[in-house]
């Protein structure tokens, strides 16, 4: 589980996306030329004697820092995680350097610590995150107890009491170690969504391009069906010929034989590419709904070691299977509930189909431990959790395991326009003395808007 984890991690840093180092030296000169605006007017306008050298000198070192990286490297360049904590820690430094020379927190502009902090969380892995929040936590903690007087107006001095210095030492803490954590969880989420929406778009493809395949090799056998047959035909005539002129030639009539058979084993291997097309033919785009079902099942069906799968349809009102366009999407989206339901159910999953004029449900359960309640308020987020060891997890007392691939099957099939439901619950008449995790994907059949339909 450790490895899983660790993986998990290396890939989420991965999607996070490096820093590039324009964007943190832009950032800088904004910092640069706000910090100099507020000194200059502090000092000169409103006329608080600042130390204006070593305020200065503050700002100075962070245009330097910005100038040496410009003329030292490109500013398309990318950032390791190591270089570009190292850039906000500078950033933090420098800050604090200047607010001690500014009376500290009682400067009302030390609210801006928490800026570096907030975007390291942005776009950091967690260790370095955690790293620059706890100095800028150090800082603004030295700031509290350590400080120049603030700029006041000459001869008069400006000081807190202490325990208002207390409260804003732990306003500023806490909202560093907040912002902190709120960005991490934003971005990190944000990081899961796009890899599980890479992961569906990847599925998708592979699903298409295999439908495609299937439809190339239907119509590939149609196209050379003609030509064969003209040529099978040649062969046998040919075969005549040559065993009623050389049947005194036994090699010569071997070698036409064998062209004969050659023939014969070519059409009929373009006779079951025709059977297995799945795309491109009037005949393969379309599908009724009990075939669907069994194409969704098919890899889970009479196997020796898993459950028993039970495909049942009915209509509600008397009307006619529908007959339905083929969809990949729809195809891999129950083929992955037939999957996790066979993956927990102790001896039973049940695929049913039910219809009427206006809507179509397509319902998966299995007779199972079912949902645990932690796992059901989340289920269709990505990396709920891990599928190692779900088989002992669900015999403790809950489906757990339901990650990447539950999503990506709710996914593609809300693409089609289903609505994906999932709760526990009993089973249908007359097995309901079994309860176990109920999953259903329902698309409406009229209305003028339905794709579903063939």
């Amino acid at each position: 589980m450790s490895h899983a984890l660790a993986d998990s991690q290396g890939a989420m840093n991965a999607l996070r996306g490096p820093v590039r180092l324009r964007t943190l030296t832009a950032l800088r000169w904004l910092a640069v030329v706000g910090q100099t605006a507020a000194i200059v007017v502090v000092h000169f306008a409103l006329g608080f004697p600042t130390p204006l050298g070593l305020c200065l000198g503050a700002i100075a070192a962070s245009a330097w820092l910005n100038l040496f990286t410009i003329l030292r490297f490109s500013p398309q360049r990318f950032l390791s995680d190591r270089e570009a904590a190292a850039f906000i820690a500078f950033d933090i430094v420098q800050l604090c350097s200047l607010l001690f020379f500014t009376g500290g927190l009682q400067n009302p502009f030390s609210a801006l610590i928490i800026a570096p902090v907030t975007i390291a969380a942005s776009v950091l892995p967690l260790r370095y995150t955690i790293a620059i929040t706890a100095l800028a936590v150090i800082g603004v903690s030295i700031l509290s107890l350590n400080h120049m007087p603030i700029p006041w107006y000459p001869g008069e001095t400006l000081e807190f009491e202490t325990v208002y210095k207390a409260g804003v030492w732990a306003a500023l803490t806490f909202s560093v170690i907040f912002f902190a954590a709120y960005a991490h969880r934003i971005a990190a989420e944000s990081v899961q969504m796009r890899s599980a929406l890479a992961a569906t778009q990847l599925v998708l493809a592979r699903e298409e391009r295999l439908a495609a395949l299937g439809g190339l090799a239907a119509a590939a056998a149609h196209e050379l069906g003609t030509p064969l047959a003209t040529i099978q035909l040649t062969a046998k005539e040919m075969q005549r010929e040559i065993e009623r002129t050389f049947d005194d030639e036994p090699d010569l009539i071997e070698d036409a034989a064998l062209v004969v058979s050659q023939a014969e084993r070519c059409r009929d291997i373009l006779g079951r590419l025709s059977k297995h097309g799945d795309a491109g033919d009037a005949v393969h785009d379309k599908l009724s709904v009990d075939a669907l079902m069994r194409e969704a099942a098919a890899p889970f069906l009479d196997h020796p070691s898993g459950p028993a799968i039970r495909i049942e349809k009915k209509s509600l009102d008397g009307t006619p299977i529908p007959i339905l366009r083929r969809r990949p999407e729809i195809i891999f989206g129950l083929r992955n509930f037939i999957e996790n339901a066979a993956g927990f159910a102790r001896s039973d999953v049940l695929v049913l189909a039910s219809w009427n004029a206006d809507r179509l449900t397509v319902i998966v359960q299995d007779d199972g431990p079912g949902f645990s309640p932690d796992i059901l308020l989340r289920l269709g987020e990505p990396y709920v959790s891990s599928r190692a060891g779900h088989r002992s997890q669900a015999s403790a007392g809950g489906k757990t395991g339901l990650g990447l691939g539950f999503f990506i099957a709710k996914t593609l099939l809300e693409a089609t326009g289903a609505t994906v439901e999932f709760e526990n619950r009993r089973w249908p008449e007359p097995d309901q003395s079994k309860t176990g995790a109920w999953v259903a994907a329902s698309w409406a059949l009229s209305g003028g808007t339905s794709s579903l339909i063939a």
